[in-house]
């Protein structure tokens, strides 16, 4: 799959159009796949408040969806207050429109004393003639990285025995 890093033609305007600068492939990283690899953490409707200057949905808010979705999730794993201490690499694949469902599907990847990771992908729907079409596509993907916390902000640890969102992960 190819991708494009886009460049604005006029550095000095703002709003400009924006052209291709190069074409690239896909990071290694990065696993394509037909369909969504974990839970379904979060759905909701791209809205025309959420976009750029482009008319596309603004990458702050999809990766702000991912966090919320993640958020809880990683509450649920850590039985308890959490906290996004990190993300990496995330790559967009193609752009979300306004109207298009965007769903986020998450699943734990790794568990530590105090720290988690999930695996965060986002998929969106079209909707075709006032119908949702069942042709999902994969927008990004990125690693969040929460920690445990109590009351106070110190770390605390992940209970790990008995805990069923952790069933066959360790």
């Amino acid at each position: 799959m190819k991708l494009y890093h886009w460049q604005p033609q006029n550095s000095v305007e703002y709003p400009s159009v924006l052209t291709p600068k190069k074409e690239y492939e896909m990071p290694q990283n990065t696993e394509l796949h037909t369909d969504p690899q974990g839970e379904l953490l979060l759905r909701t409707v791209a809205m025309p408040r959420d976009t750029n200057p482009n008319q596309d949905i603004f990458g702050g808010w999809i990766m702000s969806q991912m966090d919320l979705g993640g958020g809880i999730l990683a509450a649920e794993i850590a039985q308890g207050r959490i906290v996004t201490v990190a993300v990496q690499e995330m790559n967009f694949i193609r752009p979300v429109r306004v109207g298009n469902v965007v769903c986020c599907y998450g699943r734990c990847v790794h568990v530590g004393n105090t720290s988690l990771q999930l695996k965060i992908e986002v998929w969106v729907k079209t909707l075709m003639n006032d119908h949702l079409t069942e042709n999902r596509q994969l927008v990004t993907e990125a690693v969040f990285t929460y920690v445990a916390i109590d009351a106070e902000g110190n770390t605390r640890p992940i209970p790990k025995e008995g805990n069923p969102k952790l069933a066959g992960l360790l």
